[in-house]
C-alpha cells in the first residue's frame, strides 16, 4: 500500500510536462519560453513541500485550481505574436489574439504556480510518511512512470483529453472520499473543456504541435500550428506560380540535379516541385511525424507515395549525420519549428541545422558538382547576411542569393564546392557588422548578439522577486533553510547538468521527441540507481564523491562532441552515455548519501526544488557563453555545496 500510495503521489506530482506542450501551444509566448512554465512548477512544488507541516491541507483543492488553469489558457488563448525581442520568429507576422503578454504571463506563472504548490502539499505530506530516502526512491519511480506515459501518449499523438483523463484519475485516487462530491465536478469540468478541443474536426496533436488545417475554397490548405500559419498544402504548379523562388534552385544548378535531399520535408509541397521539375530521386525528411501523414493523405500530387520518394521521419542534422548518401542537390525547405526542445532549454527544434558545423556535413554529401540550397522567409537583414557568411565561411566563396525584395521576404541562398556548377545573377555581398556563425556550442541562430534579451533579464528578475515573496508569505520565515543551502546549490547544478545533457544527446541523435525522452529516462534511472547504492552501501566521506564527479565533469569538459559525431551510431551512443551519465550518478549519491541524514525531508526536499529553479535561471547564461561553459558553472556550483556541506553542522538523523 505505500508504494502504491507513493508512485501515485510521484506521477500527481509531474503534470508539468504537459502543461508546458499543452499551455505552449494555446499560448504563443510559451512555445519559445517553456521554461516560465518549469520554473513556476519548481516554485510551486517547492512551496507545496514548505507547507507539509501546516494545519491546513489544501491539496484538496488541486482539482479545482487546476480546473481554473484549464479554462484560462481555453478563454483567452494567444495564437499569434509578433515579439519586438531580439529574438526572430518565422512566420509570425500576422496580428495577435488573447491578452497582452504583461497580463497573461503573470496569471500563468502564479496558476502554475498555485496548481503545482496543492499537488506538491499533497506529495509532501506522503513524502514525510517514509524515511527520506525511501520517500525519494518513491518520487523518482513516479517521475519514471509520468515520463514513460508522457512519452507513450506523445507516440500515440493523443489529444488533450487523453492527457487530462491520465491526470484526472491520477488526482482522483488520492481524493478523499467525504470530498469527492465538491472535487470529481471540477476534475468533470476540466475534462470537458479538454474535450471539446479536442473534438475540433480539424485539429489534431503531433508530438511537437497542435496542428490546425484550414481549407481555402481554391482547394489549398493552410496548416497552422501552434496558432500560426506554418505551411501550406497546394499543387505543386500553383506554388511555383505563385512563388518562383522555389523552382531556382532547379535552375541556377546545371544539369538540372537527378538526386536531391530535401530536409523539412512537411507536407510534401517541396518534394512535389522536385519531381515535377526533373528529379529522378528525392529523400525527404520531415522531422514531425503528424505533419508527414498529413502530406501522405493531403498532398494533391502525392508526393510521398510517387516510387521516386523515400521518406524519414527524423531530425535533418540527425540524417545527415547518419547517411552515406551524396548528392546533387541539398535543400533546407523552410525548415522553423516554432517550439523549443524542451522545458529546460532554449534549444529549437532546428538549431543544430544552421550551425557551421551542420553545413559542413551537408558539403560532405554533395557530389562533386553538387549544390546546396536554403530558403526561408526572413525578417531582418542580418540574419540573411548571418547565413550567408556561415556558407561563405564553409565553402571559400560567397553564396547565390535571390529574394523578393519585401519585408519578411522570401529568400534563397545557394552554394557550391564547384563555383562554376551554379548559374545565379547575384553574388551575396558581406555586411560591415556579419554575425558571426552559430556553432553546435553556440546554435542560437536567432540572436544577432551575445547577450540574453532585455525582455528575458526582466521577467527572469520579477520571476525571482515573485518567488521569494511567494515563499515568504506561504512559508514563512527563510531561516529553516538555512541548513540544506548545499541542497540548494546541488539543485541549481543538477538542473542545469540535466539541460546539457538534453542538449548534448540532441546533437548527437537529433532533436526528436523520442531522444529526448529517452534523455530523461535515462536520467531518471541513474538516479534511482544512485538511491539503491546509497541505500545500501556507506559511501565514507563526502569528499571522496565530490573529487569522483569533477573529474567526471572534467571529462565531459575534454571530449569535444565533434569527436563524438565522428563515431558510429552504437560506439557514440556508448561513449555518450558514459560521458553524460556518469556525473549525474555521482551528482545523486551525494545527494542521497546527504538527503539520507536531513531531519526534515519536505524541507530539504523544498530546499533543493527551489535551488532547482535557480538552475533553471542560470540556464540563461548560455545565451552568451553557450553551452559547454556550464559545465564550469555546475563545478562551481558543486564545490559551493561541498563548502556548506563541510562547514554547516549536519543533523541527527530522523525518519523525517
Amino acid at each position: 500500500m505505500a508504494f502504491r500510495t507513493g508512485l501515485v503521489e510521484g506521477v500527481a506530482a509531474r503534470p508539468a510536462g504537459p502543461l508546458i506542450r499543452w499551455i505552449g501551444s494555446n499560448v504563443l509566448y510559451l512555445s519559445y519560453f517553456s521554461n516560465f512554465v518549469l520554473l513556476a512548477s519548481f516554485l510551486g512544488i517547492g512551496l507545496g513541500f514548505l507547507r507539509a507541516n501546516a494545519a491546513h491541507d489544501l491539496f484538496p483543492f488541486a482539482p479545482i485550481a487546476l480546473t481554473a488553469l484549464v479554462a484560462f489558457v481555453r478563454v483567452f488563448p494567444v495564437e499569434i505574436d509578433r515579439s519586438g525581442t531580439e529574438l526572430i520568429f518565422f512566420g509570425a507576422l500576422g496580428t495577435r489574439s488573447g491578452l497582452p503578454p504583461f497580463v497573461t504571463l503573470p496569471l500563468l506563472f502564479l496558476g502554475v504556480a498555485a496548481v503545482m504548490a496543492l499537488v506538491g502539499e499533497g506529495v509532501a505530506r506522503t513524502f514525510r510518511r517514509f524515511s527520506p530516502l525511501e520517500a525519494y526512491r518513491l518520487d523518482i519511480l513516479g517521475s519514471l512512470a509520468g515520463i514513460i506515459t508522457f512519452s507513450a501518449l506523445a507516440f500515440l499523438e493523443a489529444p488533450p483529453f487523453v492527457w487530462g483523463v491520465v491526470v484526472a484519475a491520477a488526482l482522483f485516487l488520492l481524493i478523499d472520499r467525504r470530498r469527492a462530491l465538491w472535487q470529481a465536478p471540477a476534475l468533470a469540468a476540466m475534462l470537458t473543456l479538454l474535450g471539446l478541443e479536442s473534438a475540433v474536426p480539424t485539429d489534431s496533436w503531433s508530438p511537437y504541435y497542435k496542428i490546425r488545417l484550414n481549407p481555402h475554397p481554391s482547394g489549398a490548405v493552410t496548416l497552422l500550428v501552434n496558432g500560426i500559419p506554418h505551411q501550406t498544402i497546394d499543387l505543386a504548379q500553383r506554388r511555383l506560380d505563385q512563388v518562383p523562388i522555389y523552382g531556382l534552385p532547379y535552375q541556377h544548378r546545371k544539369p538540372l540535379p537527378a538526386s536531391v535531399l530535401i530536409v523539412g520535408a512537411g507536407t510534401g509541397d517541396d518534394v512535389a516541385i522536385a519531381l515535377r521539375l526533373g528529379a529522378r530521386h528525392v529523400d525527404a525528411v520531415e522531422i514531425d511525424p503528424r505533419i508527414h501523414d498529413i502530406g501522405v493523405q493531403r498532398n494533391p500530387d502525392r508526393a510521398f507515395q510517387d516510387a521516386r520518394v523515400t521518406s524519414y521521419v527524423n531530425d535533418g542534422r540527425a540524417f545527415l549525420e547518419q547517411t552515406t548518401r551524396r548528392y546533387d542537390l541539398i535543400l533546407f525547405a523552410l525548415p522553423d519549428s516554432l517550439t523549443l526542445v524542451a522545458g529546460q532549454s532554449s534549444l529549437r527544434l532546428e538549431s543544430y541545422l544552421f550551425t557551421a558545423e551542420a553545413m559542413q556535413a551537408a558539403r560532405a554529401h554533395l557530389t562533386p558538382d553538387g549544390a546546396f540550397g536554403e530558403y526561408n522567409y526572413y525578417r531582418e537583414q542580418w540574419l540573411v547576411d548571418r547565413l550567408a557568411g556561415t556558407l561563405q565561411q564553409v565553402y571559400g566563396h560567397p553564396p547565390c542569393l535571390d529574394s523578393t525584395g519585401q519585408e519578411g521576404r522570401l529568400a534563397l541562398l545557394m552554394v557550391s564546392p564547384n563555383q562554376a556548377a551554379l548559374q545565379c545573377p547575384t553574388l551575396w555581398r558581406p555586411a560591415a557588422a556579419t554575425p558571426a556563425p552559430a556553432t553546435d556550442d553556440y546554435p542560437f541562430l536567432y540572436l544577432q548578439q551575445r547577450t540574453i534579451p532585455a525582455f528575458y533579464l526582466l521577467t527572469l528578475a520579477l520571476i525571482l522577486g515573485a518567488a521569494l515573496l511567494l515563499i515568504r508569505l506561504g512559508a514563512g520565515a527563510l531561516r529553516p533553510m538555512g541548513r540544506y543551502l548545499d541542497l540548494f546549490l546541488m539543485g541549481a547544478a543538477f538542473l542545469l547538468l540535466e539541460t546539457k545533457n538534453v542538449v548534448q544527446f540532441a546533437l548527437l541523435f537529433g532533436t526528436t521527441w523520442f531522444v529526448n525522452s529517452l534523455v530523461f529516462v535515462g536520467i531518471l534511472v541513474a538516479v534511482y540507481l544512485a538511491i539503491e547504492v546509497a541505500r545500501r552501501i556507506e559511501l565514507g566521506p563526502p569528499w571522496r564523491l565530490y573529487a569522483a564527479l569533477l573529474a567526471a565533469l572534467t571529462v565531459a569538459w575534454l571530449v569535444p562532441p565533434d569527436l563524438l559525431l565522428g563515431l558510429t551510431v552504437v560506439p557514440r551512443f556508448i561513449v555518450a552515455i558514459v560521458v553524460a551519465f556518469a556525473p549525474v550518478f555521482l551528482a545523486n549519491l551525494l545527494f542521497a548519501s546527504r538527503f539520507r541524514d536531513v531531519a526534515a525531508s519536505n524541507l530539504a526536499f523544498a530546499t533543493n526544488l527551489l535551488g532547482a529553479m535557480l538552475g533553471g535561471v542560470l540556464e540563461y547564461a548560455s545565451l552568451v557563453t553557450g553551452y559547454r561553459a556550464l559545465l564550469i558553472v555546475i563545478a562551481l556550483l558543486y564545490a559551493g555545496a561541498f563548502m556548506l556541506q563541510r562547514f554547516q553542522s549536519r543533523p541527527v538523523a530522523t525518519a523525517g
